[in-house]
């Protein structure tokens, strides 16, 4: 199993588990060239705001790409992985499609956080345990450059939020932090937590950079009427008699070429560093 009896046990209680090690040396390579890339073509854009909720801050960067999968072929590979595909309906049920995915990278030194809030305060789906994200440390995620941080047991609380203004459209709540676990994490590693758990990212003030690649996933019987009125009801389907492994989302089938992608995604960082 990709995910063990007890990590299942965890979510289902607690709103979170953790899953050290999920992808491989090779993958995070790739993983970690392909943020990389996307930075230096300028894909990412600056979210933190100077407290207006306006003025974009000079003093503290939070990087975001949302989506990220229309930009790269790797990260629009990475959902049809057998072995995310396993782990994510172990946890919400079958039928799984994709909700989102994104990235924020937390540049060394002045790099902010996202604060607290709950992602179903945006999706408002009925419950709270359906949807998943599945958040993966690009880089070594520790206290020290801000990791994820989550509020165990509260999936079903709907905390008040309230706009963010410290960023340029996200929203936040003030949640009481001391049952907040900091889950630190290497490269690789992964974390799942309900569309109902309460987390945030703290700054980084080390000397690396530190990115997150969150992959939202959402059992398709939770897909809201909302989300249907913007014209988001034809996600990609995962699994369940509507998969079919990306061809009616994307026009080609993705499925079987993660392997492919990480390949390639080296390759084209190899070429980069011969430059």
């Amino acid at each position: 199993m990709a995910l063990s009896t007890q990590q299942v046990e965890q979510f289902k209680r607690e709103g979170y588990t953790v899953a050290p090690h999920f992808f491989d040396a090779r993958e995070v390579a790739a993983l970690q060239a392909e943020v990389e890339r996307l930075k230096r073509i300028g894909k990412l854009r600056n979210v933190a705001t100077d407290g207006d909720g306006k003025t974009h801050s000079t003093q503290k960067v939070n990087l975001q790409i949302c989506p990220m999968g229309p930009e790269s072929t790797l990260v629009r590979a990475l959902p049809f992985v057998p072995k995310v595909v396993e782990a994510v309906t172990s946890l919400i049920g079958d039928r799984v499609v994709l909700h989102l995915d994104q990235c924020f990278l937390k540049p060394a030194k002045n790099g902010a956080g996202t604060n607290w809030h709950q992602d179903n305060a945006y999706f408002k789906i009925t419950d709270p345990l359906r949807g998943t994200a599945m958040w993966i440390a690009i880089h070594d995620a520790t206290i020290a450059n801000g990791t994820l941080n989550v509020i165990p047991g509260l999936m079903y609380e709907k905390l008040e939020h309230s706009r963010d203004q410290h960023s340029d459209h996200h929203i936040r709540c003030y949640p009481n932090e001391s049952k907040a676990v900091p889950c630190e994490i290497k490269a690789g590693g992964v974390i799942f937590f309900a569309y109902g758990t309460p987390h945030c990212t703290r700054g980084n003030t080390t000397d690396r950079d530190r990115a997150g690649l969150a992959c939202h996933f959402l059992h398709e019987d939770f897909i809201t009427s909302e989300m249907a009125a913007k014209g988001r009801e034809n996600f990609p389907h995962l699994s369940g008699a509507k998969c079919s492994g990306g061809l009616k989302e994307f026009g080609v089938s993705v499925v079987n070429t993660w392997a492919q992608e990480v390949d390639g995604a080296l390759a084209k960082d190899a070429l980069v560093g011969a430059q």
